[in-house]
C-alpha cells in the first residue's frame, strides 16, 4: 500500500519536472532565435501571396489550381532524348518544374515566421498577414489549391502523378501548426478558419484513401514516416481523433519496429546515396512525428518496442555525426554533403523530451537560416517555438 502511495505521489512531481524543462528549453529557444524570428517577421510583412496558380507547366495534365511537381532525380535519356525519363537516384536535374514546391515551401516560411513573431510580440500586425495568405492557398476560389496532391512529382513519359509526391506538403504542416498559435487572436474569423479546417479535413480524406497516400502510407523508408507526420499534424488541427490513433500505433507497430535499428540507426536511409541527409531527414521527421502526437496518455518518447527499439536511441545514434559530421563512418552524401547538418528540429525535440542540454547547446550552435534550397525543403521543422507548448 505505501508503494502504491508513493507511486502516485510522485507523478504530479514527475509531470512538473517535464512541463519544466519543457520551459526551460522553450525560454531558451526564444533567446537563441528572437532576432532571427523578427528579422525574418519583417519580411513576411512585405509579401504578397504566391500561391499554385501564379505559375503553371505545360506538362501537368491537371487544372490551375492542381499543385504539380516533377520527380527530383528524373532525367532525360540521353540514348532517347524525347523518350521517357530516367532516374539518377541522388542527382536533382535543375529543369524539372518545381514552382509549386517553392511556393508551398515560401507559404510554410512566412507562416511560420509571422506565427513566432506573434508568440514572442502577441503583435495582432502578423496575424492580420497571415490571414491574407492563408485565405488566398484555402479560402478564396480564384487562388486556393485543391485539396489533394494528384500530380506531384510527375515523370514525363512514366506518370502524371505520384504516390511519392506526398511528401511535399509536410511544408504545410508549419502552415497549420502557425494558425494553431494564432488561432486565439480576434483577427482569426470563423468563416476563415472553418473554411481552412474544412480543406485540410478533405485532404486527410484523400490521404488516406486514395491509392497514391496508400502507396505513401506503405513506403518502408522516409517517405512513410513523412506519410504519417503530416497526416498525424492534419488530423490533430481538424481534430480526427481516429486518425491521430492510427498514426501512433503506425510509429509503434509499423514505423519504429521497421526502420530503427537495434543501434538506434535507419538502414534504409542508409543504402541510399545520400545516407547522412536522409538519416538526418528521417530522424527529424520520426522526432517531430512524437511531439505532435505525445500527450499524458500516450508518450511516444518513452515507447519502446518489445526488443529495445525507441525513438531515443535513434537520437542518440545520430548525435555524434551531428555535433561532429567528420566523424561520420559512412559515406559522403553526392550532392550537399557540405550543406548538413544545420539546427535539426530533433535536437530541440528531444532536449525537451529528455531534458537533454548537450543536445540543445548543439543544437544553438548549427545554422539556422540555410540558404541550400534542398536542405530548406527537407527540415519539416523550420520555426521550433511554435511547436514548443
Amino acid at each position: 500500500m505505501m508503494k502504491k502511495w508513493h507511486i502516485l505521489y510522485c507523478l504530479p512531481l514527475l509531470m512538473l519536472s517535464w512541463q519544466t524543462d519543457t520551459t526551460t528549453v522553450k525560454q531558451q529557444v526564444k533567446a537563441t532565435l528572437k532576432a532571427d524570428i523578427l528579422k525574418e517577421a519583417a519580411w513576411a510583412l512585405t509579401q504578397s501571396p504566391v500561391t499554385v496558380t501564379t505559375e503553371t507547366c505545360s506538362r501537368s495534365v491537371g487544372g490551375k489550381h492542381d499543385f504539380y511537381s516533377e520527380g527530383d532525380y528524373w532525367w532525360p535519356d540521353p540514348q532517347n532524348p524525347n523518350g521517357p525519363y530516367i532516374q539518377k537516384d541522388g542527382l536533382t536535374n535543375p529543369q524539372n518544374f518545381v514552382a509549386h514546391r517553392l511556393a508551398m515551401i515560401r507559404f510554410s516560411r512566412i507562416i511560420g515566421a509571422l506565427a513566432s513573431a506573434y508568440k514572442i510580440t502577441g503583435d495582432k500586425k502578423y496575424v492580420k498577414q497571415a490571414l491574407w495568405h492563408l485565405k488566398a492557398w484555402f479560402v478564396n476560389p480564384e487562388t486556393l489549391m485543391n485539396p489533394d496532391l494528384q500530380y506531384a512529382q510527375a515523370i514525363k513519359g512514366v506518370a502524371t502523378g505520384r504516390g511519392i509526391g506526398i511528401i511535399d506538403t509536410i511544408q504545410l504542416m508549419e502552415v497549420v501548426q502557425g494558425l494553431e498559435v494564432m488561432q486565439d487572436s480576434p483577427l482569426v474569423d470563423k468563416p476563415t478558419l472553418d473554411a481552412t479546417k474544412n480543406w485540410f479535413a478533405q485532404y486527410l480524406t484523400w490521404l488516406t484513401t486514395h491509392q497514391y497516400g496508400k502507396d505513401e502510407m506503405n513506403a518502408k523508408n522516409n517517405h512513410g514516416t513523412c506519410w504519417a507526420m503530416q497526416t498525424a499534424c492534419f488530423a490533430k488541427f481538424t481534430g480526427n481523433k481516429e486518425i491521430m490513433d492510427f498514426c501512433r500505433n503506425r510509429f509503434k507497430e509499423v514505423l519504429l519496429p521497421g526502420q530503427i535499428a537495434a543501434d538506434g540507426s535507419f538502414p534504409l536511409e542508409l543504402k541510399r546515396t545520400k545516407p547522412y541527409g536522409y538519416s538526418i531527414f528521417n530522424l527529424d521527421a520520426m522526432t517531430t512525428l512524437c511531439q505532435i502526437l505525445s500527450d499524458k496518455t500516450d508518450n511516444l518518447w518513452t515507447y519502446q518496442t518489445p526488443d529495445g527499439r525507441s525513438i531515443k536511441k535513434g537520437i542518440e545514434f545520430l548525435y555524434p555525426y551531428l555535433k561532429d559530421k567528420n566523424a561520420w563512418p559512412y559515406p559522403h552524401d553526392v550532392m550537399h554533403w557540405e550543406s548538413w547538418p544545420v539546427a535539426q528540429p530533433s535536437l530541440v525535440f528531444g532536449a525537451a523530451a529528455y531534458n537533454n542540454a548537450d543536445w540543445l547547446n548543439t543544437w544553438k550552435l548549427l545554422e539556422h537560416s540555410p540558404t541550400d534550397e534542398e536542405i530548406i525543403r527537407n527540415l519539416p521543422v523550420r520555426h521550433p517555438l511554435i511547436w514548443l507548448n
